[in-house]
């Protein structure tokens, strides 16, 4: 996959990234979600909130990549162009949304290093960030959920925004992020 575009659209790596952390970040909320089916400390529950540590740390792992990405290469234009607003609120949503996705994780992997308890990513284990203290644990994980429940607010926000884009104002903001498509004409 190249980094290189069309002019009206992202690039089929940027395109791919971001629709896999889509996939990602669903998968860590499902299992955030779907641990309380099983009761604490069954093999079930442990093995749904190790998926929830590794997955959460592939979605750093990827928005890393992603930010890279974004900074190599040029955002196609919306065509129409909108008010200067809306460009200026689509830029702080986007960082607000990189933040996420690295604060997010990195305080996951400090609440497992406080706890003192290993951080499995996919067969590896990963170094403790911080010394075990379970005060620190418990103050780090109050912010970490804070902010995946504000994740649901930016990635619903986020999607309401495409979507208004496409319906309502009918420029090509989703189409860019959309493989395939005809160019759309100003």
């Amino acid at each position: 996959m190249s980094v290189r575009h069309d002019t009206d659209r992202y690039s089929r790596l940027s395109i791919s990234l971001h629709w896999l952390m889509l996939l990602l970040i669903a998968a860590v909320y499902a299992c955030m979600e779907f641990k309380g089916i099983f009761p604490r400390g069954s093999a079930g529950r442990e093995g749904i909130q190790t998926w929830h540590f590794m997955l959460g740390l592939a979605v750093l792992a990827l928005a890393l990549v992603r930010i890279v990405v974004a900074v190599v290469s040029r955002t196609p234009p919306i065509v129409p162009q909108p008010p200067k607003w809306q460009s200026r609120t689509a830029l702080l949503m986007k960082l607000a949304l990189y933040a996420f996705m690295v604060a997010t994780p990195v305080l996951g992997w400090l609440v497992l290093s406080a706890k003192g308890v290993s951080i499995p990513f996919f067969g590896l284990q990963l170094p403790a960030l911080i010394g075990a203290d379970k005060a620190t644990a418990s103050g780090i994980k109050e912010i970490h959920e804070t902010l995946a429940t504000i994740g649901y607010f930016l990635i619903g926000g986020h999607a309401a925004a495409a979507l208004f884009h496409h319906y309502v104002v009918r420029d090509n903001t989703l189409l860019r992020m959309l493989g395939g498509h005809r160019r759309v004409e100003a």
